[in-house]
């Protein structure tokens, strides 16, 4: 059961989707820096938010 299209790994090659455009790269490394730090506030909130409901 061999489906794959590669016989043999010489002269394989890297395409980097993103490399001669530092823009897109910062564009995409902000919005991950968003996402995890709203995931952590929102985690900060929700803990608080139930630590009162027990107090």
């Amino acid at each position: 059961m061999n489906s794959s299209p590669i016989t043999t790994w010489e002269g394989a090659e890297a395409y980097f989707t993103f490399a001669d455009s530092p823009s897109a790269m910062m564009l995409i490394l902000g919005l991950a820096v968003l996402v995890t730090a709203g995931a952590v506030v929102a985690s900060v909130l929700h803990e608080n938010h139930t630590y009162i409901d027990y107090k």
